[in-house]
């Protein structure tokens, strides 16, 4: 799919029947009709009326999980949903990828808006598994992103400006999104931010916006060892690389109540930490840790060989790069915890002050390394219920379905706000870029 997009997009031809938009390299929409911004009012009740068939749609996606770079059947749903509600739409961006373009009755700007298909592949389960299964909320991902571009196609006479939605494969192996960046939709189509919704463990209702934080990236080591008492070795070197963690990785419920509260705690635990999995096989440790700020990876390098030096046959390698922290720039995720209270409620917003460090990395992080967006935790905990079925990758995990309900609504409405030409302009992105450690090969 090297490049093929933006030569496909050209010769896509009519969008919408009865809407007069065509999809073009250029993604703008058609002159005339509403000129304010959809009114939220209309939003809302188009969201309410899709309820129960959005819930079916995400249980029939449940039903079928795809590991990554396998998503056929979830990429087929999207595209069928899609191109009945008269979006233009190509496939097999990517891997599997769909991309839909939706143009409003007017010019404005291009906003983006990404969903994650797959799901989550056995041996990251937490405490294992035996099949691939939804148990990171993809499935709502892909729901709520089908919804948004249902209901903004029901007032694309009131929307201006053009909404391209990005469903992607392949997250959980850090590589969709960068298949399809490397297929040209960001360029092709001239996208000048993007957005995203991930469930989180907060109240259904909720949402967790991310000013200058988000989640960590992730690096790796592996150190090898020799000699008659290399097994020994090795599990003394992982316990004693994995005593470089500031913060313990979650073990209990408690543990997981605790970590949610920090992250909402400004300069608490995990405004700064480490947090490393370390274990020993055979002859060989195999490490993978997250940190924050990922500044931290040269430190945290350094430290891990300084851990192995006492080893005389002990070899260190890393990755050439550890994959970036996801990032969320400040302000704009200001500007959706405005939108949110005022469309949504006042009391529905929370802001995280730190990023969580059980979470593996998130290929979000590549979007919003090219083009300012938010990336928003919405919450998914039922209430009464322990905290595991809200969190991501707990083998109970299983989300309350009214919040798809619920991020469909803040969603279109975000979006469409964002596409009007009169919105306020993003923030420039703020990236800290990840450490250069492309000459670092020392063993």
């Amino acid at each position: 799919m090297e490049r093929v997009l933006a030569r496909r997009t050209l010769l896509a031809g009519t969008a919408a029947a009865g809407a007069g938009t065509v999809w073009g390299g250029m993604g703008k929409a058609v002159a005339g009709g509403w000129r304010g911004p959809v009114e939220q009012a209309a939003v809302a009740a188009e969201a309410a009326g899709l309820h129960r068939a959005l819930i079916q749609i995400r249980r029939d996606i449940h039903r079928h999980p795809e590991a990554p770079g396998q998503e056929q059947r979830t990429a087929a749903v999207v595209a069928r949903e899609l191109r009945a509600a008269g979006l233009a739409v190509v496939t097999g961006v990517g891997g599997n990828g769909v991309v839909g373009v939706l143009h409003g009755s007017r010019l404005g700007r291009t906003v983006a808006y990404r969903a994650d298909m797959d799901a989550v592949p056995p041996a990251s389960i937490v405490g294992g598994g035996s099949a691939p299964a939804h148990v990171c909320g993809h499935d709502v991902h892909t729901t709520v992103g089908i919804g948004v571009a249902l209901v903004l196609a029901r007032l694309r006479q009131q929307m201006s400006g053009t909404v391209v939605f990005l469903f992607q494969p392949a997250e959980e192996t850090l590589s969709g999104g960068r298949a399809l960046i490397d297929a040209g939709v960001l360029e092709s189509l001239r996208v000048e931010e993007i957005h995203a919704l991930h469930c989180g463990p907060f109240p259904v209702g909720r949402f967790a916006v991310t000013p200058g934080y988000g989640m960590p990236g992730q690096d790796k080591a592996e150190v090898t060892l020799s000699g008659p008492d290399a097994l020994d070795a090795a599990q003394r070197l992982a316990a004693d690389i994995g005593a470089l963690a500031t913060v313990p990785l979650p073990q209990t419920a408690a543990d997981l109540e605790r970590i949610i509260a920090e992250a909402q705690t400004p300069d608490g635990p995990l405004a700064r930490f480490v947090a490393v999995r370390a274990t020993a096989q055979e002859a060989k440790v195999s490490v993978s840790y997250r940190c924050w700020p990922q500044e931290r990876y040269l430190e945290v390098r350094e430290d891990i060989r300084r851990a192995a030096m006492p080893y005389a046959s002990a070899g260190v390698s890393f990755p050439a790069e550890p994959f970036p922290a996801m990032i969320c720039p400040e302000h704009d995720a200001r500007l959706l915890a405005r939108h949110l209270r005022r469309t949504i409620g006042r009391d529905t917003v929370v802001e995280l002050c730190a990023a969580f460090p059980p979470f593996s990395g998130e290929d979000f992080a590549l979007f919003l390394e090219r083009i300012p967006g938010t990336y928003t935790f919405l919450g998914v905990h039922a209430p009464g219920t322990p905290i595991t079925t809200g969190y991501p990758h707990y083998p109970d995990f299983s989300p309350d379905e009214r919040a798809i309900g619920v991020g469909v609504q803040a969603m279109a409405g975000w979006i469409a706000e964002r596409t009007h030409k009169s919105a306020e302009p993003a923030g420039t992105t703020r990236i800290t870029p990840v450490p250069n450690l492309a000459e670092d090969r020392r063993p």
